[in-house]
């Protein structure tokens, strides 16, 4: 099939970016459809998005991949927002469409995707704890609630922005707020999924023990360095399976490239070669 936008230019945006696989990723994809794709990181500061987003799409550029910390901040540079972003409130893939930005969410897609495809998880009628309240748990919040789950608590260390979550999402019968504080409090949840900062240059992560059980499942939105802290916290309260986020990054990648070229590509074998090179680096097993 050919490229849809053969001479397009592509790229990861955020704040730092030099160590995203986004570049590794969607050039692998390209590959397999004999697409010489141009893919690049660009780091940025806040001021500096409104006239580099002008510059790139005057260049040629079809796309652009956000990351931390700017998949709120985009919102505005938009001139629409697909369903999936109107709901997440939050935006990870962009596309330059009839001269104008469109901005769409696969952060829950993809998501869904490693949790239920990859790894055979039934999410239905789990009881979940989603820590963290910025961008990429905004992302991921819907996508849980559809996928089935009884009940989602979220704890934020700034309960605003958990409120603000919560609220956004529009089902009080199965999403409520909690303090930080209060962790030791709720009893153990069938699956936990870590979306904060920490083990990423921010505070470190202390949890209760109580939170899990031999049946639940644990979720790092990170992967690498970045998940060894949850990780570690996961295995010593006996957890029955911990995933980092790295098929998550995959299968989101994957549909971005799928709203660029038009065409799925295989994920199995990037994740495959992505897992071998970051247990080759030793920041997982």
């Amino acid at each position: 099939m050919p490229l849809r936008q053969p001479h397009a230019h592509f790229a990861v945006i955020g704040q730092p970016v030099a160590h995203s696989l986004s570049p590794t990723i969607h050039k692998a994809f390209a590959q397999q459809w004999s697409i010489a794709l141009d893919y690049s990181r660009q780091a940025l500061d806040a001021d500096q998005l409104p006239q580099w987003l002008a510059e790139f799409a005057a260049e040629g550029g079809a796309g652009l991949n956000v990351t931390l910390p700017y998949k709120q901040t985009v919102i505005p540079l938009c001139r629409q927002l697909t369903a999936r972003a109107q709901r997440a409130r939050a935006v990870n893939t962009l596309s330059y469409i009839n001269g104008h930005w469109q901005g769409d969410n696969t952060d829950g897609i993809g998501l869904i995707a490693d949790l239920v495809q990859r790894h055979g998880i039934d999410l239905r009628e789990r009881r979940t704890l989603l820590l963290g309240a910025g961008g990429a748990a905004f992302g991921v919040a819907p996508a849980l609630l559809d996928a089935g789950i009884a009940e989602l608590v979220v704890c934020n260390r700034s309960p605003e922005r958990a409120d603000d979550l919560v609220d956004a999402l529009e089902e009080p019968a199965r999403a409520h707020t909690r303090y930080w504080q209060d962790l030791s409090e709720l009893g153990h949840f069938d699956l936990i999924i870590n979306a904060t900062s920490a083990g990423r240059g921010d505070a470190g992560l202390t949890l209760p023990i109580v939170l899990a059980s031999s049946h639940t499942v644990a979720v790092d939105l990170g992967y690498g360095h970045a998940a060894i802290e949850f990780s570690a916290w996961a295995k010593s309260a006996g957890c029955r399976q911990v995933i980092d986020g790295l098929g998550m990054l995959v299968e989101q990648a994957a549909e971005s490239f799928y709203l660029w070229q038009g065409v799925r590509p295989e994920t199995d074998p990037v994740y495959a070669r992505l897992r071998a090179h970051v247990v080759a680096e030793g920041a997982i097993e």
